[in-house]
């Protein structure tokens, strides 16, 4: 019989992973990660996470450093402690007062039929 109260994947204050990391439990970076990380759920970046990568995640709570592309398929949250250097594409995107962010953010928006976007 599988735990169903199983916690998150959690990469300790310690760890530094380099390469390309893909799953589909919850994860918690504490440490660092570079290279490429894509995750059917959510992904957490705590205060001393460090990641230098491009990821592709159903959800991302940005708390701590990040330098890469961010595609969440149905959220991104960029909390008032990070800072983070890239392009955030997702449906719902929020950054709280007080975050460092650079870079450019996309929401997938529905126009109504016969509505043209202008570019």
């Amino acid at each position: 019989m599988a735990d169903t109260a199983k916690g998150p994947c959690i990469i300790g204050s310690k760890i530094i992973i380099r390469g390309s990391l893909t799953g589909s439990e919850d994860l918690v970076i504490e440490g660092r990660v570079e290279g490429t990380v894509g995750l059917k759920n959510h992904l957490t970046i705590e205060e001393s996470g460090v990641v230098e990568a491009d990821i592709n995640v159903a959800e991302a709570t940005i708390n701590g450093q990040m330098r890469g592309d961010v595609v969440a398929g149905r959220s991104a949250t960029i909390s008032a402690s990070a800072k983070v250097v890239g392009n955030v594409r997702a449906p719902r995107i929020t950054v709280e007062d007080g975050a460092r962010f650079k870079g450019s953010i996309e929401m997938d928006v529905e126009l109504p039929e016969g509505v043209k976007a202008s570019r």
